[in-house]
């Protein structure tokens, strides 16, 4: 059973930044990719970056790719979402997840999820 609770999510204006953090516990968090996904009101979870387990590799949506930037620290269990030049079009519920130990952008692939935390972005 894996326990994953996302914070750092709140209002901003456009060209802002936020960090997001996602906390695990109840597994061997450093054995496996975490993933950040999104869900705007009426429309389908999306996928906006991964890390692999040990760091190095990285993966990015188009949408955000050069504006978002993810990391790991496996000492603390936590993943981050580091989102600068936001845009109105970044609102949504974030939401932090983990497929296992293989990467990969498929919401349907993540077994755990968190409770989403909230970022809205002001034009």
């Amino acid at each position: 059973q894996v326990q994953l609770v996302e914070s750092g999510g709140g209002l901003v204006q456009a060209g802002g930044s936020l960090r997001l953090s996602c906390a695990a516990s109840g597994r061997t968090f450093s054995s496996y990719t975490m993933g950040w996904f999104r869900q705007a009101p009426g429309k389908e979870r999306e996928f906006v970056a991964a890390i692999s387990w040990g760091g190095g590799y990285q993966y990015y949506a188009d949408s955000v790719r050069g504006r978002f930037t993810i990391s790991r620290d496996n000492a603390k269990n936590t993943v981050y979402l580091q989102m600068n030049s936001l845009k109105p079009e970044d609102t949504a519920v974030y939401y932090c997840g983990t497929p296992g130990p293989i990467a990969t952008m498929d919401p349907l692939k993540y077994d755990y999820w968190g409770q989403g935390t909230q970022v809205t972005v002001s034009s």
